[in-house]
């Protein structure tokens, strides 16, 4: 009977001992901190809009950045509703890059397509159309909008009243202006009258260069971004996040199509070398070689022979924009150089990576001055890069195959946006205390493969 007793005593004292040890797995409680969240907006461009796949539509727009943002923030005392301007379908409203063919398409989707020379493969396909056949995209819409998110808009647009106006070539805010060539993005969002707010300035004024390769467009100097900034900042209130800009090698818009994707046959070589050199057993270091060669591009800057034009090098980058029908088939970035256009060669992009470091600083000294919390997008954007794991799920920055990035190659994904919001909140969280949750949106898709 005692060794009962003493057997049935050990194991109540086991149990005891192990359940007042197992770990407290409930998830802390989510809290405000010292920030107030009573009334959020969202400023910025196509980023915080939640334009992906080439347009601005629907779906995207339910699970932009700053919609995720203010669904988690709500949970820490942020307002319950966050209204946004949505498109009436998923086909949506995206900008052509190029215009000479069509004012605006639609968002990319996955297909079969079949180039040039007749192989079928899946690519990214979208239609064209004009703003003759735009309307239910343009149509104006009104409400009390806490998502100020206008794709394409830099940070000179924020207070140009004229951007309202209906027939602009950003047609993005005048689909919700209060006052039609009166309010601005700034005078709107300040209408709302927010305790804390998300902004994510310059991408804008950044990448509309660079996307152009950097031909016959201009771009804010540091110093004009440092005033105008400056102004925006102090008419919001005095709590929010800002985020600063990528390196352009993060996105495979730029890093997708390789310099020296160019493969010759020793026909091909010689024919190359007497059309540039006069000579098909031309040897000199510009020379054309049997296997991968540079693409031949447009440099007005360059004088060796033939002038005007050279091979592409290492540190040189193709744009995804660039017709790849023509590469494939019509010898474009071979017999006919390749356009500027498509193009940032090493002097522009020497160029664009002291913009970017000279944006980058004048954000982080407007987060100190302004007692911001500073989310840190380059480093974020370069980790992606590398590749991250993420709710059981691997990511990087591959075109398509990564899963971070939409099709259009340069906005993040459902998905991507997902994981951008997460470094929002990791921001907010350690600037003021708080306890916002982590984003978790299981229905949030990727890319969609047919």
């Amino acid at each position: 009977m005692k060794t009962k007793i003493c057997i049935y005593f050990l194991l109540l004292t086991s149990y005891f001992l192990l359940s007042t040890c197992r770990p407290n797995l409930k998830n802390p409680e989510p809290s405000s901190g010292d920030a107030d969240f009573s009334k959020f907006i969202a400023l910025g461009g196509s980023f915080i809009a939640g334009y992906q796949d080439g347009a601005l539509y629907k779906d995207g727009q339910q699970y932009s950045l700053a919609y995720q943002l203010a669904k988690y923030i709500h949970l820490a005392g942020g307002p319950a509703e966050f209204v946004q301007p949505f498109m009436p379908d998923n086909s949506g409203l995206g900008l052509n890059p190029k215009s000479w063919e069509s004012d605006f398409e639609t968002s990319s989707k996955l297909r079969f397509k079949a180039d040039c020379k007749g192989v079928s493969s899946l690519f990214p396909i979208k239609d064209d159309f004009n703003i003759s056949s735009a309307g239910i995209y343009l149509q104006h819409q009104s409400g009390n909008f806490q998502n100020f998110g206008v794709p394409f808009a830099k940070i000179s647009d924020y207070t140009n009243s004229s951007l309202g106006n209906s027939g602009n070539s950003n047609p993005y805010y005048a689909r919700f202006a209060s006052s039609a060539g009166v309010s601005t993005m700034l005078s709107d969002a300040k209408a709302q009258q927010p305790t804390f707010f998300a902004l994510w300035a310059g991408m804008e004024d950044v990448y509309d260069y660079v996307s152009h390769g950097a031909y016959s467009t201009t771009i804010l100097s540091p110093s004009s971004f440092y005033t105008k900034l400056d102004s925006v900042l102090s008419q919001l209130p005095s709590q929010g996040v800002i985020a600063n800009i990528p390196d352009f090698t993060s996105f495979p818009f730029y890093t997708t199509i390789p310099w020296d994707g160019l493969e010759l046959t020793r026909n091909l070589k010689d024919s190359l070398n007497m059309l540039y050199f006069g000579d098909s057993l031309y040897s000199g270091s510009t020379a054309f070689q049997i296997g991968k060669n540079g693409f031949m591009i447009e440099d007005p800057a360059s004088t060796a022979p033939p002038p005007g034009y050279r091979k592409m090098r290492n540190g040189d980058y193709i744009l995804l924009s660039v017709p790849i029908d023509s590469m494939k088939c019509n010898f474009l970035g071979a017999f006919t150089p390749m356009p500027d256009q498509y193009v940032l060669d090493t002097s522009e992009v020497k160029v664009v990576n002291q913009i970017i470091a000279d944006y980058n600083n004048v954000i982080t000294v407007m987060a100190q001055k302004y007692k911001l919390a500073l989310v840190d997008m380059n480093a974020y954007f370069k980790k992606v890069q590398t590749g991250i794991k993420w709710d059981g799920e691997d990511f990087n920055a591959e075109f398509v195959s990564g899963g971070f990035f939409s099709l259009d190659g340069y906005h993040p994904n459902q998905k991507g946006y997902v994981l951008v919001a997460n470094e929002f909140i990791r921001a907010i969280n350690s600037k003021y205390n708080a306890t916002v949750p982590w984003v978790n949106c299981p229905e949030c898709s990727g890319i969609k493969f047919p």
